[in-house]
């Protein structure tokens, strides 16, 4: 991980912190354009009820990733913040390996190649291997920017049904890349 990271920081401080960070997973990846936090006291977020198997990477060290699978189908990135929280990358601009990106994703264009985090994962060749493993190491990388970018906007987040009245979903307005406009 890049320096100036908090490891005690809140989910909500680190996705907001994350717009405009540099991820690259194994020689492929891009700058991070939206991103979803989720805390331990939070009822959408898998950590809810205390550590599980499936959630411990939660509950570990931060700065490392947490992989899941979503729907039995997607592996989703998220980077551990706080014991038992934990940020979602739902967006990249791919930057690093397209072709690579592209050939996993079985596409040709780039504005839907890692819009979403499903789509992300498979982009970014995520296995369930790389739960726990720490950002820094051989491979995965996350460079923080200096300060975060002025025009980060905040919306509700995607796809889940209990604490929507939160707006911890983080994005960089205008951006092509995102998964969904805010």
């Amino acid at each position: 991980m890049g320096s100036a990271f908090d490891a005690g920081q809140s989910a909500p401080d680190l996705a907001r912190r994350l717009i405009g960070a540099r991820l690259v997973v194994r020689g492929a990846g891009g700058i991070v354009v939206e991103t979803e936090a989720y805390t331990r006291d939070d009822p959408a977020s898998h950590s809810h009820r205390g550590p599980t198997p499936r959630n411990a990477a939660m509950f570990g060290p931060a700065g490392h990733a947490y992989v899941y699978r979503s729907y039995g189908i997607h592996l989703c990135l998220n980077v551990v913040a706080a014991p038992g929280e934990a940020v979602l990358i739902r967006a990249l601009q791919p930057l690093t390996g397209v072709d690579l990106m592209m050939q996993r994703r079985g596409r040709q264009g780039l504005r839907q190649l890692c819009a979403g985090p499903g789509r992300l994962g498979q982009a970014l060749g995520l296995t369930l291997d790389d739960n726990g493993r720490p950002f820094g190491g051989p491979d995965l990388w996350l460079f923080l920017p200096g300060s975060v970018p002025e025009n980060v906007i905040a919306g509700p987040r995607i796809g889940i049904t209990r604490a929507t009245e939160l707006l911890w979903r983080f994005g960089l307005a205008g951006s092509p890349w995102l998964s969904r406009r805010f």
